[in-house]
């Protein structure tokens, strides 16, 4: 079984330290003629595939670079929209990289969080059952 990160939360479900063990996910580098035959959404300030997956580019896949410049977002190196981009004709042929982003900090904390919040969750299910084992059976033959 292989460990793919480690979050250290305190009591009070700050996160004090998160690790990722980062293995580069497959990444899929394809060269498109206009019109772009894949529908491309943005989703959490990334521009993700929303239909048309093929060749090994997959719903969910964020767009990671165009001419083998990353991007930023949504938004090319150059600060241009790449929806926009994207859209004229003389930009193409465009080589995109599509592959699996990898969390921002603000979803490391709200993972971390969740986390805390299961925990929590389990520390009160576990003294409610030793309450309800000390109080003995309860049901019709008690």
């Amino acid at each position: 079984m292989a460990i793919f990160s480690v979050y250290v939360v305190n009591k009070a479900g700050g996160l004090i330290y998160q690790y990722d063990n980062y293995v580069p996910r497959a990444e899929v580098e394809k060269t498109f003629s206009f019109p772009l035959d894949l529908v491309l959404k943005i989703y959490d300030e990334k521009l993700v595939v929303s239909f048309g997956q093929r060749d090994g580019i997959r719903v969910g896949h964020a767009v990671l670079s165009i001419n083998g410049v990353d991007v930023n977002g949504k938004y090319t190196a150059e600060g241009k929209d790449i929806l926009e981009y994207l859209k004229d004709p003389a930009n193409y042929p465009v080589s995109i990289k599509f592959g699996r982003p990898r969390l921002s900090s603000n979803e490391k904390l709200m993972l971390a969080s969740m986390f805390h919040s299961c925990e929590l969750f389990d520390q009160n299910l576990k003294s409610a059952l030793e309450i309800a084992e000390k109080a003995g059976t309860f049901g019709p033959g008690s």
